[in-house]
């Protein structure tokens, strides 16, 4: 079998695609005080529209990932991307919350037609065995480039339009990645009678499988994590670093507002993802997936217990931001792949969205609990502790995963 080059058409498309929907999503944090304090609304408020968001791309995953398989890949994103915006456009008119949390589920679904179910199965399938960990390591890099300047390009937008107008612009943006699709090629799928009749077997192959399972429930943290960072560090970051920020090293290096700080600070994730997703995509190829993933988990829950425990101050977000973010998306190539490598490529797709539906199901509990606790107590910290704690459980569930690829009787 003829080797194909790392990056194909398809990857680097695969990766635009991603980077630009990962832009707009990692910058809704930015929004939350400036939304909150135009209507007066409860911090809780636009945090369960973000979590909803969450939600939706869990539910929307595995649907468009067999969408992908059965109508095309291309067909697929088109969709998503419609609905992204539209999601977009709808929320820059709404002033209440129920509003919001209404259209957070056009964007949420939206993501998910532009995300890693669509995009990591076609890259998977067009790359070869040798290149496959670390192509789906390059996609998901690009997702962390997307974050470094998804939260700064909208602090600096709306530094010049209001908050309405960022959105209507992400919108026009997300809508832009419809003319790369050209050159997304993916290799021919099967026919429609002999596809529903392989995803039933392999899907209830996998449903049975104990390994499924346990994955499905140690990529709850992972969401959890993330969203909960996404969405409230920023504020965080604001409140509690303002007291100390003017006249530091920062201040020097032009972070002047605690606001500004919070947007790096994701950026700097996004930025330090960028190696650690990459070195998880090599060390994939080369030792256990199982295992690597283990050690992520507990290297997040050691750097967010001991971030919690240390005082705060822009150093320490600085060291955590980066800390956190050499693990932030290492988990994507080596999950996917892992599902790859047990079931097989066909309905990656579909298996990997079923997967991260419970990837969505902690988002959706980490962005609301964070918004909800903080109304109740002033104040995150009992929200990172669960953080900590299910982050913990993540670790130990890979553990017995059998990382052996299960045979598939074809009909």
């Amino acid at each position: 079998m003829q080797k194909t080059p790392l990056f194909s058409p398809v990857l680097i498309v695969g990766c635009v695609i991603i980077m630009v929907s990962f832009a707009i999503r990692a910058s809704f944090g930015v929004f939350q005080i400036p939304i909150a304090e135009e209507f007066g609304w409860l911090r809780a408020e636009f945090s369960l529209a973000i979590a909803i968001q969450n939600l939706a791309w869990g539910i929307g995953q595995p649907i468009f990932g067999a969408m992908a398989e059965k109508i095309g890949d291309r067909k697929a994103i088109i969709i998503g991307a419609i609905i992204y915006a539209l999601g977009l456009i709808l929320s820059a008119g709404s002033d209440t919350p129920i509003a919001h949390q209404t259209y957070a589920w056009l964007v949420g679904f939206g993501i998910a037609g532009t995300g890693f179910g669509v995009i990591l199965a076609v890259v998977g399938r067009a790359a070869s065995d040798d290149n496959r960990s670390m192509a789906l390591a390059v996609v998901t890099a690009a997702g962390s480039a997307g974050q470094i300047f998804g939260a700064p390009m909208a602090e600096w937008l709306l530094g010049m339009m209001s908050w309405q107008m960022v959105f209507t612009v992400f919108a026009g943006v997300i809508l832009s990645v419809i003319l790369t699709l050209p050159f997304m090629r993916a290799p021919v799928q099967a026919d429609r009678a002999e596809l529903e009749e392989a995803m039933g077997t392999i899907l209830l192959r996998a449903f049975k499988d104990p390994s499924y399972t346990l994955i499905f429930l140690g990529f709850f943290s992972c969401g959890y994590q993330l969203a909960f960072i996404t969405a409230h560090f920023p504020a965080f970051v604001t409140e509690l670093c303002g007291p100390i920020l003017a006249g530091g090293v920062l201040h020097n290096m032009g972070i002047t507002s605690t606001s500004a700080l919070g947007a790096v600070a994701i950026s700097l994730i996004g930025a330090a993802n960028v190696g650690g997703t990459l070195l998880a995509g090599w060390a994939g190829k080369r030792y256990s997936k199982k295992y690597l993933l283990a050690g992520i988990y507990t290297g997040r829950t050691v750097v967010a217990a001991v971030f919690i425990l240390m005082p705060i101050t822009p150093t320490s977000v600085i060291v955590f931001s980066i800390a956190m973010g050499s693990l932030w998306l290492a988990t994507v190539p080596l999950t996917s792949g892992l599902i790859a490598h047990i079931y097989g490529l066909r309905y990656m797709g579909t298996l990997y969205g079923i997967i991260f539906f419970s990837h969505q199901l902690g988002s959706f509990a980490g962005v609301w609990l964070g918004g909800r606790m903080y109304d109740a107590y002033g104040s995150y910290t009992t929200v990172w502790w669960i953080g900590v704690a299910v982050g913990a459980f993540s670790a130990v569930v890979h553990l017995p995963i059998r990382e052996k690829p299960v045979r598939l009787a074809v009909a």
